[in-house]
């Protein structure tokens, strides 16, 4: 078959995949998995690792290896073909998932393993590999009846559906919005590079003047910067209300029944397993224990926080009625005037800071970052296959001198690109007979593409997500497990995989980091004593406010799972009015619709597992400390860093790996002393 998905090319060949080559290259891969585990649980002799787990490894990673690059070119250039194709496969993925994860014979062939003498003989990652298997099987209904199997793969088979449709409704209601302006008075206080991209945008159109739009570069600039308060409040109306039901003009794309029926479906499918709500079924492959647990840890924050919170809000308040008698402060004031008065009180504007982080300077002071704390060499790759010409490729080296992984890098938002930033896996590691098999990433965000000659220039936040998505990546591709189940990422807690992408953001405020990444894309010139100090002292700025925000989604991620309630509505926004009301210290209009465009719940991996992040944070604050406490690039305490977490993957359980690290399990006064809540 003539076919650039079914080829054993190292990396993937994007300018020759055709979406009429996706729906036969996924059909063919799976009828080669089905053949494979029919084969290998048909043998007579003994159940082992080597004639059951890796023969089912290695085709499964043939199958993975052909998704992905799918499933990315659906997220990053997405088109009508492409996504008819893409939604083609995904009842064929989701079926086959639930059919390996109820076969009978293949369940008892790991159980036999599992009690069999080799087992302890295996080593940590092979046992932990098989552990995890057999809890799978059991989430994937392998002791419901055969009525009730039937049902489980229905739901799964329509979960997979209706979330790829809200990530769709989502994109597309983003992208349908647009206003074309003439009039530059109206463009009062925003920054000249969100002019040119949006000139830029019009330009494209074949139109004079500007064209605003919901990509998020563009939002945020409007909502931080223009003067005119009306702008501001058609913007934010536009942007949260979309893809819902209450916004005209995208409610082709209305995401409310999908919403009622992903939370009713993935009830039932908890119930079917015999647990009591979705939240306790998320938890069974969690660090926390209960939903109780879960409930107690984000009140607990946010008892502690809101104080904070309210005394950033009322600042905020006083200074709009002083500075510009604002006595009312909407949901589209906030981030202006927080800009304002962060410009005032600190003296620090966000647009300075821009100057001084170019990509130019921002990504190669990264890739010194990470060599000063693990002795890896990152070297720039130009003759590679990519899927747009903003993409660039990447492949680490370490101490060694050995290739420990590989990345591609896609930084800047586009049309027909879905928002956001993630890291995603290309290639997984494993080992075998067949060799060493090195692991590659997707390192994708959206930040504002150059203008004219000047390269691209990120605002501090951005720096922070490039940091973030980096460590994500790091936490994938350094891994030294072998086994494909539980390297990298695979396997690895929930809760705990925000840990190497939040702890790489702390070197985004540290000095001698900071002197590293940062230097004006004019001069040079490093970054100014008087500025940084600047930058420092405003790191907590309304910490409370946005730690409270984090809180309450996270809060209504997990209620509206743990009570949901099939005899009656779900509820969705009464839940969050709730949670509001108790925490909140800024009012939200009832028009929001936020949850409609709330894609990590609905559409991503995170439905009652939001509070990962927090959870995650937790972690990545305590283990810092380490590093403040025994020097931020100490080449020992890096190291153990990458011994003990990045290294291990999913292999050992992240809280014996935080404890190997830190020596201790974690405090939560380290999160809530680095947001400076607490002293």
């Amino acid at each position: 078959m003539n076919n650039p998905l079914l080829t054993s090319a190292t990396l993937p060949p994007f300018s020759e995949i055709k979406p009429s080559h996706i729906e036969p290259a996924i059909d063919h891969l799976l009828e080669e998995c089905r053949a494979i585990v029919k084969i290998t649980t048909q043998i007579t002799e003994p159940f082992s690792w080597e004639n059951l787990v890796n023969p089912i490894e290695k085709t499964e990673d043939r199958l993975n290896k052909a998704w992905s690059p799918v499933s990315h070119i659906n997220s990053v250039v997405n088109n009508n073909d492409i996504r008819e194709a893409y939604n083609a496969c995904l009842p064929k993925l989701s079926q086959y998932s639930t059919e390996m994860g109820q076969n009978k014979a293949l369940y008892n062939a790991y159980f036999e393993i599992s009690n069999s003498p080799s087992f302890s003989r295996l080593n940590q990652g092979q046992q932990k590999t098989i552990q995890n298997a057999l809890r799978d099987f059991e989430l994937s209904g392998i002791n419901l009846n055969p009525e009730q199997q039937c049902r489980y793969r229905e739901i799964s088979q329509e979960l997979s559906k209706l979330s790829s449709k809200f990530e769709e409704n989502v994109l597309d209601a983003t992208h349908a919005w647009k206003k074309h302006i003439q009039d530059e008075t109206l463009l009062a206080g925003i920054p000249e590079t969100t002019r040119t991209l949006a000139k830029t945008t019009a330009e494209t159109d074949n139109l004079s003047g500007w064209m605003l739009t919901l990509d998020f570069p563009c939002y945020l600039a409007i909502m931080t910067y223009a003067d005119n308060p009306a702008l501001r409040q058609e913007i934010y109306t536009a942007f949260a209300t979309r893809a819902s039901d209450v916004n005209p003009d995208t409610i082709q794309w209305d995401n409310t029944k999908i919403m009622d029926d992903l939370l009713a479906l993935r009830h039932e499918k908890a119930r079917l397993l015999g647990f009591n709500n979705y939240a306790e079924l998320s938890l069974a492959t969690k660090m926390a224990d209960t939903p109780q647990q879960v409930i107690d840890f984000l009140e607990n924050l946010a008892h502690k926080s809101k104080e904070q919170a309210q005394t950033d809000f009322d600042e905020l308040q006083q200074f709009a009625k002083q500075e510009y008698q604002s006595d009312n402060l909407n949901a589209w004031d906030i981030n202006y005037f927080s800009e304002k008065m962060r410009q005032q009180q600190l003296e620090l504007s966000q647009e300075e800071i821009r100057n001084y982080f170019p990509a130019t300077r921002v990504i190669p002071g990264l890739f010194t970052v990470v060599n000063k704390l693990y002795g890896l060499t990152i070297n720039e790759i130009s003759n590679f296959d990519r899927w747009h010409s903003d993409v660039r490729f990447f492949e680490i080296y370490d101490q060694d001198n050995v290739l420990r992984g590989k990345f591609y890098l896609d930084l800047y938002a586009r049309p027909n690109k879905r928002g956001g930033a993630w890291m995603d896996d290309c290639v997984s590691r494993k080992n075998g007979p067949d060799g060493l098999q090195t692991p590659v990433a997707y390192l994708t965000c959206n930040f504002t593409p150059p203008a004219n000659d000047d390269p691209a220039l990120l605002s501090h936040n951005e720096v922070i997500t490039l940091f973030h998505e980096f460590g994500h990546g790091l936490h994938h591709m350094l891994t030294k497990v072998d086994h494909l189940s539980v390297s990298g990422i695979n396997g690895v807690q929930w809760d705990a995989v925000e840990l190497p992408s939040q702890f790489m953001e702390n070197w985004c405020w540290q000095k001698p980091a900071l002197e590293i990444i940062s230097g004006h894309y004019q001069t040079g010139a490093p970054l100014p004593e008087s500025l940084l100090e600047k930058m420092l002292a405003a790191k907590n700025f309304q910490s409370g406010m946005f730690m409270i925000r984090q809180l309450e989604f996270s809060l209504f991620d997990f209620q509206i799972h743990l009570n949901f309630d099939p005899t009656k509505s779900s509820n969705i926004y009464s839940t969050l009015s709730a949670i509001r009301d108790q925490f909140s210290v800024v009012t939200t209009p009832a028009f929001n619709r936020f949850a409609h465009s709330f894609s990590h719940i609905f559409a991503g991996g995170y439905a009652a597992g939001y509070y990962s992040y927090k959870w995650a944070e937790l972690l990545s604050c305590d283990a810092f400390s380490r590093f403040e406490d025994e020097g931020i690039f100490n080449p020992q305490t890096g190291a153990d860093f990458l011994t003990h977490i990045l290294e291990k993957g999913g292999s050992i359980d992240a809280m014996d790996l935080f404890v190997n690290f830190r020596g201790r399990e974690p405090s939560i006064d380290a999160l809530l002393q680095h947001n400076g809540i607490i002293s």
